[in-house]
């Protein structure tokens, strides 16, 4: 297998999990005195290439302590039963709202198949295999992990899901943001400067939540973010203004469209993509308005589907 490691600094590196197109969803590694944490896990598929990372970094299965899911999406955490079944050693750390759907994982399964539909579900992820409970670490806010000579610090950062945890490092000064500090695909690097946009995936984005869990996570003045989609990012300060004008911007354009019909998602998607297309070009990005649509595809139709549903259950 031919494996590209990104190796950082302090002990940290990251793959590709395979997931939908190279450099799509990263799972990262931190390494402490020969203990691992695996953050995120990406789907069943991703197991022989988690392993291989492993062996290329001189590390064995009983090296591995944690793995640590920011959430229970299944891009990040669809193959963690098979991780945790080939590496019996290791607790999963998770939040106490997720870690109830790891060791029965069928409603999840069910709310993705909701989403994606179940033929969809089962191509895309495969059997999502079930955790032991005893082996299942739930982490509330300002939980802390010892892995080795560092401590890892939990952070409950709702807004993208209410399940969701950020981990912070003290010892490099960097957190495994998730899905909380957005997206940032670097096929859209130019002239050194990397583009982030947020995501509202369904079904609990909350805007107000996702503000201050940005807040929170810059209170620590991070030197870098590690996100799922994709790994290092730096220049945090300019980010996070950016992140919170688009997420204001997104929720515009959810109650600009908010009036009913069943064009509303279509309606919704449309002003999405636009919106995408023009911050791209406002940021001085390359990429024509077709290739950077075709690489956000199911980035926007999620972000779509999430505001759709946010504009339902916020009119309650």
């Amino acid at each position: 297998m031919m494996l590209e490691i990104f190796h950082y600094e302090y002990g940290i590196s990251a793959i590709d999990s395979g997931y939908i197109r190279p450099r799509h969803a990263a799972i990262h590694f931190v390494v402490d005195a020969g203990r691992v944490a695996i953050v995120d896990t990406g789907t069943n598929d991703s197991l022989p290439r988690v392993e291989a990372a492993l062996e290329a970094m001189g590390l064995a299965a009983d090296n591995v302590d944690y793995v640590i899911l920011t959430h229970v999406h299944l891009d990040h955490a669809g193959g963690a039963g098979s991780l945790m079944r080939a590496f019996p050693g290791a607790k999963l750390v998770v939040h106490p709202r997720g870690a109830r759907h790891m060791a029965d994982p069928s409603k999840l399964v069910a709310g993705a198949a909701a989403v994606y539909g179940s033929s969809e579900v089962r191509r895309m992820y495969g059997e999502v295999l079930p955790i032991p409970a005893e082996r299942i670490i739930e982490a509330p806010h300002e939980t802390v992990i010892r892995l080795g000579n560092r401590e890892l610090l939990c952070l409950d950062t709702p807004g993208h899901a209410r399940h969701h945890i950020c981990i912070v490092d003290r010892s490099a000064n960097a957190i495994f943001s998730g899905d909380t500090f957005g997206l940032s695909y670097r096929e859209l690097d130019t002239d050194g400067r990397q583009f982030v946009f947020p995501t509202t995936t369904p079904v609990q984005f909350d805007p107000v939540a996702l503000h201050a869990s940005i807040d929170l996570l810059m209170s620590f003045h991070p030197r870098v973010m590690y996100l799922t989609h994709f790994s290092e990012l730096r220049d945090l300060e300019l980010h996070a203004a950016e992140l919170h004008r688009q997420i204001d911007a997104h929720v515009a354009i959810a109650r600009r469209e908010a009036r009913p019909g069943s064009d509303r998602h279509a309606r919704i998607r449309a002003n999405l993509a636009h919106l995408l297309v023009n911050e791209v070009e406002r940021f001085g990005c390359r990429l024509g308005p077709a290739e950077v649509l075709k690489l956000w595809e199911s980035d926007i139709e999620l972000n779509a589907q999430g505001l759709d549903i946010w504009l339902d259950t916020s009119a309650k």
